[in-house]
């Protein structure tokens, strides 16, 4: 995937000038002694700092050495205003942990007090209204503090892409469509470039790759992906084509951002003016890492930007579509799994998900569409059962009012078959019968939600948390009760 950050963390030690310098030193280079040696390289700044003179020598030397997150590590107590200063004018993400005291022999001269210290460090990040990283255990030993380094990284490579992302849609979103419809003030606040185009200056893109050398190589490309499920062979060079003419427009239309997702649109003119349908192509854009959203979903495309940042893997999105039967959920899965039927669904779209996140595939023509449209129009999907294993089910959304509110949900796709079409998979989710009413329906999200193919869910909850969401929905277990949750239901 080369449309992802590559994230250079460096970690700076601060002292206050009442505790011995040293002790804050050696400590940092305990930490990045135990990072190296399990998870690899990262810079460690040679300047300890006690004063502002100090943070911005230590400024340059980051700088210098090209990093672009920062960990800001509390040997002992810890300068309050250097520290924070530090943190914003480095400019990139940071994160503040601190050192716990190392043994009971040492409680004298070797008192750090960093746990009072961090304290006194969240205070003035607030009080300078400094966005930081603090993890849920901020305080530790050198293995500790290592740990929650490497918990940091996809937060950082997430916020660091955010703020260089460019979203790219075509189209205005269908009709009877609005629920992926949004305000989109809040990604400009987030730092998030939006270019919004006419379908038409896509379809004459489209026709001004008719003759592109590059056509019979991708085409093989996907014949050699699709092998015994491809079906619709004289499709394959219309979706090329169309797949070139995306590329071209992401390298022409980025500008000053580094990485790009599509909004992109599917109906209700696209296939009988384009002649097919793009699902495949989005699928396949997606695992090579640019997200490509369907019905101009612009949420729908940052929140897979945001779950291929933290995974650094090929995601989806799928509509929450349908429940399961009874007599299926009876015959597959009641005795097999610890699941009851309302914690059960199934993910579904029309062919997006790519080959990679199937189990098998075939290329076909979009049933729904072909209800009402000549067949050969509507070629071009991608169908198949998605593959069974834990996912994060996972959405950032503007509210009617420009507010920004996001959930984040764990659970599987089980090794059931769908028996059904699309690209399509059945998932269980714990609690999810009460987590669709109180948080999916109550909340007025929409259908679309992405797909993250394993459990990401804490590093998501702190990405949406640094962003400055609010309000973060979750699947509640049964004894956390929704304030809204009947309790005599």
């Amino acid at each position: 995937m080369n449309n992802l950050p590559v994230v250079k963390a460096g970690i700076v030690a601060v002292s206050r000038n009442c505790f011995p310098m040293s002790l804050s030193e050696n400590r940092r280079k305990a930490v990045v002694k135990a990072y190296r040696e399990k998870y690899g390289d990262i810079y460690e700044c040679p300047t300890c700092i006690e004063t502002e003179i100090h943070m911005r020598k230590a400024l340059a030397q980051v700088k210098e050495a090209g990093c672009n997150a920062l960990i800001v590590y509390l040997g002992n107590f810890g300068p309050e205003s250097a520290e924070t200063l530090l943190g914003k004018e480095f400019g990139g993400p940071v994160m503040y942990i601190a050192a716990a005291e190392e043994t009971g022999d040492n409680l004298v001269g070797g008192r750090g007090d960093a746990y009072c210290g961090m304290l006194n460090a969240s205070y003035n990040l607030d009080l300078r209204n400094i966005k930081a990283y603090i993890p849920e255990n901020p305080v530790g030993d050198a293995q500790d503090c290592a740990d929650r380094i490497a918990e940091f990284l996809p937060i950082a490579r997430t916020i660091i892409g955010l703020r260089n992302l460019k979203v790219i849609g075509f189209g205005p979103r269908p009709q009877d469509f609005l629920a992926c419809n949004a305000p989109i003030k809040q990604l400009y606040n987030l730092g998030v470039e939006i270019e919004e185009n006419s379908e038409l200056d896509l379809f004459e893109a489209y026709h001004n790759h008719a003759d592109d050398p590059r056509i019979p190589s991708v085409v093989q490309e996907m014949e050699a992906e699709l092998g015994a499920g491809n079906k619709k062979p004289e499709i394959l060079a219309k979706l090329a084509q169309y797949e070139v003419t995306l590329l071209d427009w992401v390298e022409e239309h980025k500008g000053s951002r580094d990485y790009v997702v599509i909004a992109g649109k599917c109906w209700p003119a696209f296939q009988t003016q384009f002649g097919f349908v793009p699902c495949y192509v989005n699928g396949r854009l997606t695992a090579k890492g640019i997200p490509v959203s369907c019905e101009v979903d612009i949420y729908g495309a940052l929140s897979e930007f945001i779950g291929m940042c933290i995974s650094e893997d090929t995601v989806t999105l799928l509509d929450i579509n349908n429940t399961v039967p009874k007599d299926m959920y009876e015959e597959e899965i009641a005795g097999k799994y610890s699941y009851g039927l309302s914690d059960t669904f199934m993910g579904f779209h029309c062919g997006n998900t790519s080959a990679g996140k199937l189990s098998f595939c075939e290329m076909k023509y979009q049933m729904i569409m072909a209800r009402t449209l000549p067949e050969e129009v509507t070629q071009g999907t991608l169908e198949g059962d998605l593959v069974p294993g834990e996912i994060t089910f996972y959405r950032l959304q503007s509210t009617a009012d420009a507010k920004l509110k996001a959930y984040v949900a764990e659970g599987e796709i089980l090794p059931v078959a769908t028996r059904s079409f699309g690209g399509i998979g059945v998932f269980a989710i714990p609690d999810m019968g009460r987590f669709y009413r109180h948080v999916l329906v109550e909340k007025h999200y929409p259908h679309h939600g992405a797909v993250a193919f394993g459990h990401f869910g804490k590093t998501l909850f702190e990405v949406f948390k640094y962003l400055g969401v609010e309000d973060i929905g979750f699947n509640q277990p049964k004894e956390m009760r929704y304030p809204s949750e009947n309790p005599f239901a």
